[in-house]
Formats: structure tokens, C-alpha cells, sequence
């Protein structure tokens, strides 16, 4: 990544302002760029600085955009005006899946490696009217496959607490952008855990909301009965604060749900139900569950209600998953093909055209799941796989509806481990798979779910951190927002 020319020589020489970018929320950045305190090109200018400083090593970003600093004085203007939102001036990332008008768009794929977009994603276009000042596009898991961010087209990204570490994935670059405070708030997507666990293993806050509640238009697709867009936060506040501006139905969307106005709880001592069956599975490193029991133990003391509950059929939610993301990924990825979408290979003709481009343009583990896809959908297996698992699938989201019934909020750790070391397990698919059993049944579901940073793990003299999985009914996201700021003290 180059982020020469981004900045002027005067304007570095003028920004003598020390701003906390670590402690740093919205609010705050809000509250010093209407008062005055500091202008959104000096913000902005901040966290070039640091991106430039610090990416090199962790690999956040796949792009920085050229126009950072333009952004930034449109938004100063506004604030001028005394017209600006809480966002206005506000920096943030976005996952590399999400469109910019003009902005190249790659899925951290090559075969889309030249692609600029023709139009803006609807979040971001809701984005653009508050004002934003996006710094960038972040790395991720090529097309969102993977659960580390190792699967780039374009390199890793490294964990910020340990560089020797992933970030989590697919969204690994939107959190390690957060968490390396190289932007206040980022974009990510969410197919099976895509948020939430890098958001555990970056430290910090990522929502994963009820499918439809935010627009997917303009979002390259994987898995789309289950892709949803959410905020990545350090803290519960910055999260809603995002999500609050991203929702609501959309024409452009027919899976949008209408946004349900905000209902002030009538309690604020919740009942949370744990899956302990779930828990016993095995796999669950030790330090996991007792951090996840001290957690519960915490959330005793501040007056919730801890139950047990069942949810018998989870068990069976990663091999549902891995039947319904492949038969949909094959689907989705039909478009890339050379001629519509993607890098054509030069000299082919015919049918070899296809298959050339699409074998120089992508990477391992997309052509595993398009393959595994294409056979779950194939005739004499559809019925046997495919409708078995969307069967299935019902019958786990009674479950949930079931469970909701008894239970404000359910709690599980957000992932089995923490996490791993680049290259531990990029060669095991099914140990990767098996990174997700926390986080899947939820988008299988359909419900929303926030990781909230519950602790760390020292290991080589190192604090990794640790997430516990907040999960509530559909549209429910006020209850996750509520027990999520009470867990981390921000009421």
C-alpha cells in the first residue's frame, strides 16, 4: 500500500495537534470538531499520520483514498455551517466488498483487481449525506471466504496486539483498522461470524444486525439469505451511533425490514439465557470458558438474571451452513466470469475463456466452495443436501423463537479460541470451519448479535483479547446495545 501524496508537506507541518486517537469515540470527536477544538482535515490528517505509520506492518488497508483531505474540508464547511450530524467529519473504513462511486472495489480478489465502481452502496450513500470522510477500503477474506483475512488476493493482515497473529475474518481489515487506530469507526460484512469474530480477536466492539435491517445493495454477495452489513466500534456507543445512520428499508433491497423506532427498555435488569449444552461440544479452550463464566459472574452482579436454557438443535448449524454458503456462493460468483465482471485472460476463446480467467483470477478457497456449492445443488444431490439443510435451518430458528420466549438475551463466548498464529491453520479448512461455531447459527437465524471485548489472554507476553456474544430477538438490537454498555460500564 502507498500512501505517498495523500498529504501536503505544509499541511503535516501546520498539524502540531496531539490527538488521542486511542481513547477517541464519536462523541467526543463530535463534541472537539463543533467546538473547535481541532478541524476535521487536522482529524483527518491524524489518522493518515498513523495509517502511515502503522500499516505497513499490519496491512489493514488495500487502498487509501487520494481524497481524504477534500472530504475533510467539505465536512469542516458543513460544520461551519451549523449543519453537522454526529457524523459529519467522522473517519471511517470500509470492507473492500462494499462499493464508492469511483472507487476501485476488489473483494481482495484478483479477478476484480481493476474494478472501480459505477454507483455508491446504499450505506454509503447514507454515509455521504452525514458527512463522513471515508479514508479507505479495507482487506479482507477474498469475496468474504474465511475467518482470517489470510485468504486475500493481496496478503494477510496482522492482528494489532500481535503481529505474528490474525485479525480474525472476513472482515479482518476493518477491524485491525479500529483496533490499530487507523480509523474511529469502520464498515464490515457479516456471512457467518464476519464481524464478530475479529472483532473478538481485535479487541473491540462489531454488531452484527438483524438480516434486512440494513440495505445489502451495492454489496458484492456470498451468501445472500444470510450477508448483512454492520459497524466495527471500540465502543458500544460508536456502534449504535453507526448502525442508527445504516438501517432501514430499502427500495433497491427487497430483504430490507421497515426500521423499527428505538422503544426505551421497560426494565433494565435483563434475563440472559445460556446454551450450557452447547458449551460442552468440546474444541472450547479452557481460558474461553472461564473468562465466559466471569463474565456471567459480572453480569450477576449488575442485577441481570442468569438461566439456563436449550437451543438441541445448534449442533447441527455448521454443517448447515457449509451446505447453504457453498450453494449460494456458487450462484453469486456465476458473474465473475472474464466477459461480465473480472479480469478476462488474454488470448482465449470460447469456453476456455471462462475457465482460463476464472482460474487466474481466484484464489483457493473461493474455488473450494464454488465446487462444493456447485455439487449440493447438482441433480440427484439437491434434495439430499440442500433441502435438508434449509429444513433444518427452520427447525433452528424455532429454537432461537423459542428460547425468546424465556429469555431477553442469550450470552456465549464469541469464538471457541483466541486468536490464532498466521499460517496455524490456513491449510485445515475444517479447523478454520470449526472457528465459526459460536457465530453461525445467528445469521442462519437471522437475529442480530454484538461481541463486546469481555477480557485478555497473556500469552508470550502478550494480551489477546477475548469476546463474549450477545444475542437477541429480531430487531432487537436496543436490548444488545443496552447490555452491552452496562457490561463495559458506558451507562
Amino acid at each position: 500500500m502507498n500512501v505517498k501524496n495523500l498529504m501536503t508537506e505544509d499541511l503535516l507541518k501546520k498539524n502540531n495537534m496531539v490527538i488521542d486517537l486511542k481513547n477517541l469515540t464519536i462523541k467526543k470527536a463530535h463534541d472537539s470538531l463543533v467546538t473547535g477544538e481541532y478541524t476535521s482535515v487536522e482529524l483527518a490528517t491524524a489518522y493518515l499520520e498513523q495509517i502511515k505509520k502503522s500499516d505497513k506492518d499490519i496491512h489493514a488497508y488495500l487502498s487509501v483514498f487520494n481524497d481524504v483531505i477534500p472530504q475533510a474540508k467539505k465536512a469542516d464547511e458543513i460544520i461551519k455551517s451549523g449543519k453537522a450530524g454526529m457524523l459529519t467529519g467522522i473517519p471511517i473504513a470500509v470492507k473492500d466488498n462494499i462499493l464508492i462511486k469511483d472507487k476501485i472495489a476488489t473483494s481482495a480478489s484478483k479477478i476484480l483487481e481493476n474494478y472501480v465502481a459505477t454507483y455508491d452502496a446504499t450505506v454509503i450513500e447514507k454515509l455521504k449525506k452525514e458527512g463522513v470522510v471515508f479514508l479507505g477500503k479495507t482487506n479482507m477474506d477474498e469475496f468474504a471466504m474465511g475467518g482470517s483475512t489470510e485468504n486475500s488476493a493481496y496478503g494477510p493482515t496482522k492482528n494489532p496486539h500481535d503481529l505474528e497473529r490474525v485479525p480474525g475474518g472476513s472482515s479482518g481489515g476493518s477491524a485491525a483498522s479500529v483496533a490499530g487506530n487507523m480509523a474511529l469507526v469502520a464498515l464490515g460484512s457479516d456471512t457467518g461470524g464476519s464481524i464478530r469474530q475479529p472483532a473478538s480477536f481485535c479487541g473491540i466492539v462489531g454488531l452484527k444486525p438483524t438480516y434486512g435491517a440494513v440495505s445489502r445493495y451495492g454489496v458484492m454477495a456470498m451468501g445472500s439469505s444470510l450477508d448483512q452489513i454492520g459497524p466495527f466500534g471500540k465502543t458500544v456507543e460508536d456502534a449504535e451511533i453507526l448502525f442508527n445512520v445504516i438501517k432501514g428499508q430499502d427500495r433497491m433491497d427487497s430483504t430490507t425490514i421497515p426500521d423499527k423506532k428505538d422503544e426505551k427498555l421497560s426494565i433494565n435488569k435483563l434475563k440472559i439465557g445460556v446454551p450450557r449444552d452447547f458449551l460442552k461440544i468440546g474444541g472450547i479452550d479452557k481460558d474461553i470458558i472461564q473468562n465466559f463464566e466471569d463474565s456471567l459472574s459480572k453480569l450477576k452482579k449488575l442485577g441481570h438474571e442468569i438461566v439456563d436454557i436449550e437451543l438441541p438443535n445448534l449442533k447441527y448449524s455448521l454443517a448447515v451452513y457449509y451446505v447453504i454458503v457453498p450453494a449460494e456462493v456458487s450462484s453469486n460468483m456465476a458473474r465473475y466470469d472474464g466477459m461480465r465482471y473480472g479480469k478476462r485472460v488474454s488470448g482465449a476463446t470460447g469456453i476456455e475463456d471462462y475457465f482460463l480467467s476464472r482460474q487466474a483470477g481466484l484464489g483457493r478457497e473461493v474455488k473450494r466452495r464454488i465446487i462444493l456449492g456447485t455439487y449440493v445443488l447438482s441433480s440427484g444431490y439437491y434434495d439430499a443436501y440442500y433441502n435438508k439443510a434449509n429444513i433444518v435451518r427452520e427447525i433452528i430458528k424455532e429454537d432461537y423463537k423459542k428460547a425468546f420466549k424465556k429469555v431477553d438475551i442469550i450470552a456465549t463466548p464469541t469464538t471457541p479460541g483466541i486468536a490464532f498464529k498466521i499460517g496455524e491453520k490456513i491449510d485445515d479448512p475444517l479447523q478454520m470451519y470449526l472457528e465459526d461455531i459460536f457465530t453461525v447459527p445467528i445469521n442462519l437465524a437471522g437475529v442480530p448479535a454484538i461481541s463486546i471485548p469481555s477480557g485478555t489472554k497473556k500469552i508470550d507476553g502478550k494480551d489477546l483479547p477475548i469476546g463474549i456474544q450477545f444475542i437477541a430477538d429480531y430487531s432487537r438490537e436496543d436490548k444488545l446495545f443496552f447490555v452491552g454498555k452496562n457490561f463495559l460500564g458506558e451507562l
